[in-house]
């Protein structure tokens, strides 16, 4: 008998589940997969790196390597013989957590790296022709796997449960023997009952085509929580019910933190009214907020990518207003082309002084005036405090960037004069010797002894 405030599992029931499918097929369908040859026996290589406590709390980077490697092997394998590929797909993700239990995780990588190899692995396990009997031993053994699963890294396995059992029978099989604990923890509103498989219920109830028991039993639950309501989201749309389906995940928004924002609810809500012809809505109710990337000049470009019909310096602008931070935008404006928005970007005071020495650098020989102001901007606000922590030969490199540019434009005397001026302005405490920098470089070229790094570009 499960306790309160414990952690619930299916052994409590003196059972272990058996799932497997990845789409529902039709019984007549099911011959192909029947003729499927039993999985080959298989000797991954991999498998003497993934040992339980493989890996030391300092062994991140080498976990990582070493999923890579196995993932490349087993997408080799899956060219000639998918059914194997399939059976070595289980065989890396039951052997995870016990390998990885010691790690450091605590800077997110490796979890990244895990995701990212069970999509994979997942799309592999799935298209995999297995016949019933093997794809209902894999889900045993992937079932075990997620039952002493430490941190949850098959969370993603347990998400799509439903897809990857493919067989009708195994859907509704799972479905059946963990809707009802599913229903009597969630039940309970006085007490706080995790579930082992929860996802797995919903993923096979969504799957099995089982809308308005997993519409009941989602509404059992006390809170709302998108990881779980997306499949109730899922089911109105697959039943044609697309603007419920928006109107649903709406719903499912935390009401309890002011503002909050759940990124995914915004794609999936985009997703639906993009594929329904209303790309114009999507774009201004999520398509902005919901689009991220690794820099604001990733983000500028998957947002183009995503509506390639719009405009794009307009797109630019509207994710400035949107995100703010208007000087870390100056990458994105000049990779797009629009130099006079660049412009106004490294103007301002967070504009990183690197990024725009780098870009006078580029720009020097096709488009002098704008490399000249730009360096010119990376002085001040190297003057003013900003980057992190730099060194004195950035402010060399910007001046002769500035006076080589200068020359080609017959502008000498204003880069004279305007590093003069910021020679001789304030500055921020302990930039003393960028002014120092500037007042030795103009001494050099006044002197007529300018270093050969002084002298015009020739480009």
């Amino acid at each position: 008998m499960v306790r309160r405030n414990e952690t619930m599992s299916t052994d409590a029931l003196g059972w272990l589940p058996c799932l497997g499918t990845s789409k529902i097929i039709a019984i007549g369908d099911q011959s192909r997969f029947n003729e499927a040859a039993v999985v080959a026996e298989r000797k991954w290589q991999f498998k003497t790196k993934f040992r339980a406590k493989a890996y030391s709390w300092r062994g991140s980077r080498l976990a990582i390597s070493r999923l890579k490697e196995a993932v490349s092997v087993i997408k080799a394998a899956a060219k000639s013989d998918p059914v194997a590929a399939g059976d070595g797909a289980v065989s890396l993700m039951e052997r995870i957590w016990p390998a990885f239990q010691d790690i450091d995780t605590s800077s997110g990588a490796l979890g990244t790296a895990v995701a990212r190899t069970l999509d994979e692995l997942i799309a592999i396990l799935i298209d995999a022709p297995a016949d019933h009997s093997t794809r209902n031993k894999w889900l045993e053994r992937l079932f075990e796997a997620v039952q002493n699963d430490g941190v949850e890294y098959l969370a993603p396995v347990e998400d799509r449960w439903g897809e990857i059992a493919r067989y009708p029978d195994l859907i509704n099989e799972y479905a059946d023997r963990l809707i009802g604990m599913v229903r009597r923890a969630w039940a309970d509103h006085e007490t706080f009952q995790h579930v082992i498989g929860a996802s797995i219920c919903l993923s096979c109830l969504l799957e099995a085509g089982r809308y308005a028991e997993l519409q009941e039993l989602l509404a059992t639950r006390r809170m709302t929580f998108w990881s779980w309501h997306r499949y109730g989201a899922e089911a109105l749309v697959r039943q044609g019910l697309w603007e419920a389906a928006v109107e649903y995940a709406e719903g499912v928004r935390s009401d309890r933190k002011s503002g909050y924002r759940e990124i995914s609810i915004d794609r999936f809500c985009e997703d639906i009214l993009i594929r329904h012809g209303r790309s114009d809505e999507a774009y201004r109710r999520y398509g902005l907020r919901a689009v991220s990337g690794t820099t604001n000049l990733a983000i500028y470009r998957s947002l183009v990518r995503a509506y390639p019909d719009r405009d794009h310096r307009q797109m630019l602008l509207d994710l400035i207003e949107t995100h703010g931070d208007k000087g870390k935008w100056f990458a994105a404006a000049k990779d797009a082309g629009f130099l006079d928005f660049a412009l106004d970007c490294a103007v301002v005071h967070n504009a990183d002084p690197s990024t725009l020495v780098r870009a006078a650098r580029n720009f020097c020989g096709k488009e002098p005036k704008f490399a000249a102001t730009v360096a010119l901007f990376a002085v001040t606000h190297l003057l003013e405090g900003g980057g992190y922590d730099p060194p004195v030969s950035e402010v060399n490199e910007a001046i002769k960037h500035i006076f080589a540019a200068a020359h080609q434009i017959g502008a000498v005397g204003w880069a004279r004069q305007e590093l003069g001026r910021l020679a001789d302005g304030p500055c921020s405490p302990g930039r003393e010797m960028f002014q120092q920098a500037i007042r030795a470089a103009l001494s050099r070229y006044d002197a007529g002894t300018a270093s050969p790094q002084m002298k015009p570009s020739q480009n």
